[in-house]
């Protein structure tokens, strides 16, 4: 049995199909639907889904926050329906919670602030 063999970017050791599926037409509105939540609000991802035109893809849109380190895609603003944060690739759970926190966004770990 042949191992199928992956071709990678001169640039990367990611296989080459993986930078266009991070820049695909959906994504590309998921970036920008995300790039537009206000400092102090929250997005859960099956709403981001939503507005960038596909409700059933809540899971596409943690695929794009994980793999994303623009610093003008505000991920941490992105949350999980149930009201728990969701990963962090940029410090955890807790980095996240911490900076909605001083963003003055309401979480499920702090309720005192106003409402999405």
């Amino acid at each position: 049995m042949q191992k199928k063999k992956t071709h990678t970017t001169a640039s990367s050791s990611k296989p080459a199909h993986a930078s266009r599926v991070f820049e695909s037409a959906f994504a590309k509105r998921v970036y920008a639907v995300v790039a537009k939540i206000p400092k102090g609000k929250t997005m859960t991802y099956k709403e981001v889904a939503l507005k960038a035109g596909n409700p059933k893809a809540a899971r596409a849109v943690g695929m794009y926050m994980k793999h994303n380190y623009r610093p003008n895609i505000p991920c941490h603003r992105v949350v999980r329906s149930d009201g728990r944060m969701g990963g962090y690739n940029r410090g955890g759970v807790e980095r996240k919670a911490e900076i909605l926190k001083q963003e003055g966004a309401r979480t499920r770990t702090n309720k005192s602030k106003a409402p999405r």
